[in-house]
């Protein structure tokens, strides 16, 4: 379980997470909405250890364990994953080799053979051409293409807690189905994910389990699927007459 409590984070010496408290647990979809500039963006890159994100208090664990201290590294080997808004394009590191070098470095030696058997299923599932395995991470690729490369890293890497920021901008319809489906597909009772989104249409193919809703670095409502429809009704103003649970 990803649990974090009382988190305050600054971003160049600005506050912007004000006493954030939320939970992930394996097994279950975790939604985060929140207006532009509530924080939901600095909560993913403080959580995964990002060095310009400043944790002045308040803690981050993943089961036991105190993250707080970890590079980003460290985390992702204590089963923390991070998909971008943005994703970089990494040249001259083909995306083969990236995911069978931090597949091994998380979870041990792997034989080439097995590995690409289960590389060409993943892409298969997530309708990526083979051929894109010898490309560069991310050169060249549509926005659409880079946000299924995430989704696959995340298939082939399967970590405890996955974080998903904004995951659907950039999709088309069929491309946010696929996606929305190889996600469900991966929750298990040894992953958990927190998606982090504006809009419904995600959340319609992924029906989380809680959504959480952040406004000016805190969360302040918390609640089930019905969160999501007063916010599509009535805007965040409508939250005003919510009792959060």
């Amino acid at each position: 379980m990803l649990k974090v409590s009382n988190l305050h984070v600054s971003v160049d010496g600005q506050r912007i997470l004000r006493g954030v408290d939320l939970e992930v647990r394996p097994g279950k979809i975790y939604a985060l909405m929140g207006p532009n500039g509530s924080g939901k963006s600095t909560l993913a890159y403080a959580l995964m250890g990002h060095p310009r994100y400043t944790l002045e208090r308040g803690m981050v664990k993943i089961g036991r364990r105190d993250i707080r201290k970890f590079s980003a590294d460290q985390r992702a080997k204590a089963g923390l994953f991070l998909a971008f808004q943005y994703p970089s394009e990494i040249p001259g590191v083909d995306l083969l080799n990236m995911l069978r070098t931090a597949y091994q470095t998380i979870h041990g030696r792997i034989a080439v053979p097995e590995f690409m058997g289960l590389l060409k299923t993943e892409m298969g599932r997530l309708g990526i051409p083979f051929e894109f395995a010898n490309r560069s991470v991310n050169e060249g690729f549509s926005g659409g293409e880079k946000k299924r490369a995430e989704i696959l890293q995340l298939a082939i890497l399967k970590p405890k807690i996955a974080i998903l920021d904004e995951t659907d901008s950039g999709l088309d319809i069929d491309a946010l189905k696929t996606v929305a489906e190889s996600v469900k597909r991966l929750v298990s009772p040894q992953m958990g994910v927190l998606v982090i989104t504006h809009y419904q249409r995600l959340l319609h193919h992924l029906q989380p389990d809680v959504v959480y809703v952040m406004q000016e670095g805190r969360i302040t409502h918390t609640g089930g699927r019905e969160l999501v429809e007063t916010l599509e009704t009535g805007g965040y103003k409508a939250l005003e007459r919510v009792k959060t649970r």
